[in-house]
């Protein structure tokens, strides 16, 4: 029978931070280790990102290297940063050598360059060295940046029994097991091995005559969200990763895709909100106006324009002050229509749903917002017509509401698509960009509907 204790969740509390402030202060090394035994290493993160920089480093230094190699993992990329400033190239060095390759290299990264080469000439396992300024080479953001160089491969010309011995030993240095590659003599990728054909075949079979030549595999070279979508695709929990010659470099896991979309969705989030930089709140203020300030300009310019827009139809508002009053709802249905046909074109894009042509995709938005336009102004030219029993304003308005949806919905479906295809990222048609220009369209086109109908 488990031990409750073993189920229960770790509670962070201000008891406990100040438990751990004191035995620092009062250098009380020995019980302060043991408060760490229990917790798990992401837990311990949720600690050190409690306490100032100080105090993190001061139990960074303490603990077993073995376990805060896995602790600055988790933390927070900036706060972690600036622990990585109070340790010395030793200490650094000692915490990579615990890492995976491709926790190492993300470590190794982050230090100016001139910091790099000190910690990776303080790396005792040579092996490690290699790989590690192998991965340094390529893109964070690419298949090659995100990959791993600790892997279980086979020969194909091996025997069962050799396989056997050989991979007791590679697993030896490999985190976590999710597949076994099978390779020629070039190191070339076969295919896959099962674990189960394995156990159940003549030790002196081939592994040749077994394996699975079947293997989804990325290129080295494949963009993040490539591989993102191939393994959601395929539901993998780690995908190898070849050269230009199907030479097998390494293999992807299914955290590091977590973490990768995690970052794309936060950076998507912030620019669909009109922020420009990949900012925290913690950043500084000036930090964080510099982020906001440019698409802030953008609205101040798309209100100045909106305000000149009807300073030029003065004289129609003069004579229906009516018209003024649902400017407001004019301009709002614009930006939320833009926002919502948006929204859904850059959901299909990142899940690459889209298939159809641009031909295909405007047509099918087109069609939705005249359905939707025509409800809603039925429902407000009655509200109108009641309100100012003026049969021509209420139609002027109506008709107005339905050309500025259809518009809204065109422009927000074409401009992600559009973004996409120029290799710059579609988020940004989510934000304020896709709200400002609807809003400066469906005012102009309120007016010039409204002058029409009206006959000024």
């Amino acid at each position: 029978m488990k031990n409750k204790d073993q189920n229960k969740k770790f509670q962070l509390t201000e008891n406990f931070i100040q438990e751990i402030i004191d035995l620092i202060n009062n250098n009380d090394d020995k019980k302060l280790s043991n408060s760490f035994v229990e917790i798990h290493h992401a837990d311990i993160a949720e600690i050190l990102e409690e306490l100032d920089f100080s105090h993190a480093t001061y139990i960074i230094k303490l603990l077993d290297s073995e376990k805060t190699s896995d602790v600055l993992m988790e933390l927070d990329d900036d706060y972690r940063e600036k622990i990585l400033k109070n340790l010395s190239t030793k200490e650094i060095a000692e915490e990579v050598q615990e890492l995976d390759t491709d926790d190492a290299t993300d470590i190794i990264s982050e230090l100016p360059e001139d910091r790099q080469k000190k910690v990776i000439s303080k790396i005792e396992d040579k092996d490690h060295i290699a790989d590690i300024k192998e991965l340094l080479k390529y893109d964070d953001d690419s298949a090659g940046g995100l990959m791993a160089k600790e892997l279980v491969k086979v020969n194909e010309n091996w025997s069962v029994t050799r396989c056997v011995k050989e991979m007791r030993l590679q697993a030896s240095e490999v985190t976590r097991v999710h597949s076994v590659y099978v390779v020629d003599n070039n190191n070339k990728l076969l295919g896959r091995l099962s674990l189960k054909d394995l156990l159940v075949s003549n030790p002196k079979s081939n592994i040749k005559s077994i394996y699975i030549s079947k293997v989804d595999f990325v290129s080295v070279n494949d963009s993040g969200e490539h591989v993102a979508s191939i393994m959601q695709k395929y539901d993998l929990g780690a995908i190898p990763v070849v050269d230009d010659n199907h030479v097998l470099l390494g293999r992807i896991t299914i955290d590091d895709i977590v973490d990768l979309i995690k970052e794309e969705a936060e950076k998507d989030y912030q620019l669909a909100a009109g922020i420009t930089q990949d900012v925290d709140v913690d950043d500084s203020i000036y930090k964080l106006s510099w982020a906001r300030l440019p698409w802030l300009f953008l609205g101040l310019l798309g209100g100045i324009g909106a305000a000149a827009l009807m300073g030029g139809f003065e004289e129609i508002l003069f004579n229906y002050p009516i018209l003024f009053y649902f400017t407001p709802l004019i301009a709002a249905m614009a930006g939320n229509v833009g926002v919502q046909s948006s929204a859904i074109i850059v959901q299909g894009l990142a899940n690459d749903d889209i298939n159809d042509s641009v031909n295909n995709r405007l047509f099918k938005e087109t069609v939705l917002s005249v359905l939707n336009g025509i409800i809603l102004a039925a429902i407000l030219f009655v509200f109108i017509y009641y309100w100012d029993n003026n049969i021509d304003v209420a139609l002027a308005i109506s008709i107005s509401l339905v050309a500025v949806i259809i518009v809204a919905g065109i422009v927000g479906t074409f401009i992600p698509l559009f973004l996409n295809k120029r290799g710059i990222d579609p988020a940004i048609a989510t934000g304020p960009f896709i709200t400002t220009s609807n809003d400066i369209f469906g005012i102009l086109i309120y007016f010039m509907v409204a002058k029409t109908i009206l006959q000024f």
